[in-house]
């Protein structure tokens, strides 16, 4: 009876362990941060010099990252030195590293940058598969950085939907171009019960029990297709799907790791 009293102590004790465990991410947390990055511009003959425009994640061999295609500065300022860059660190220790656009696309709205200097540490991608609705997900980046500064953040959601990137409409007119034109050839995205913030663009979207990258927050360009005859834009996050940033990589030869 003592044997079996013990062995009953040990199960609800190994339970409660594994419950804490699944919901606990801290030290998925501490080993995410330095894949993140901030994007933006640093130009020298303005003030101030740097300009935070979003999030973006390592990828490859260290020496590439992700983001979304319309974080990144439509035009640069030759007139005043203005430079793309990566901001790596947080706070005070951040350092900048200067990035060159490698290839993006716009459909999908999905970037990759080069960056100067050494390697830092790559998170992996999942495989081309959707992450099952009512996985739990993480996301880390800088939610309205240019005000609050560079100091990861990390939410964590759920998926609530895999959905159409558009919605057709009864009224022609309601439509944009970029409506219009994603009506032609659809894709489905994450729909996400947690809120990204404007900042939060560009962040990787990991499943919280393996670490994998599975999306890529899009805070803007997805809303605003999907949701452009709703007045007030809801609440809802939305993500890329990783096998478009993989096929992206494949395209413009960015190793995989």
């Amino acid at each position: 009876m003592h044997n079996y009293r013990m062995i009953i102590v040990a199960l609800i004790s190994a339970c409660l362990v594994f419950t804490a465990n699944a919901h606990d991410i801290s030290g998925l947390v501490i080993k995410v941060k330095p894949s993140v990055v901030g994007i933006g511009t640093f130009t020298p003959l303005s003030s101030p010099q740097n300009e935070l425009r979003g999030s973006g994640f390592v990828i490859g061999n260290g020496l590439y990252v992700a983001t979304n295609h319309h974080v990144l500065p439509q035009v640069l300022d030759e007139e005043r030195k203005q430079q793309m860059v990566v901001f790596i660190g947080s706070g005070k220790e951040a350092k900048v590293r200067k990035a060159t656009l490698v290839g993006a696309s716009s459909y999908h709205d999905l970037a990759i940058l080069k960056i100067e200097g050494q390697p830092l540490p790559a998170m992996t991608l999942a495989e081309d598969g959707f992450l099952a609705e009512g996985k739990e997900v993480g996301f880390t980046g800088f939610p309205i950085g240019a005000i609050l500064g560079l100091y990861p953040v990390t939410h964590k959601a759920m998926i609530a939907s895999i959905t159409p990137v558009v919605i057709p409409v009864k009224d022609t007119r309601q439509m944009s171009l970029n409506m219009l034109k994603r009506l032609r050839d659809p894709y489905m995205v994450y729909q996400l019960d947690g809120t990204a913030y404007p900042g939060n663009s560009g962040s990787a979207m990991y499943d919280i029990s393996k670490g994998e990258v599975v999306g890529v927050i899009n805070k803007v360009f997805v809303q605003e297709t999907k949701e452009a005859v709703i007045s007030n834009p809801s609440g809802i996050t939305y993500a890329i799907p990783v096998r478009h940033l993989r096929a992206l990589m494949k395209k413009h030869n960015v190793p995989m790791s």
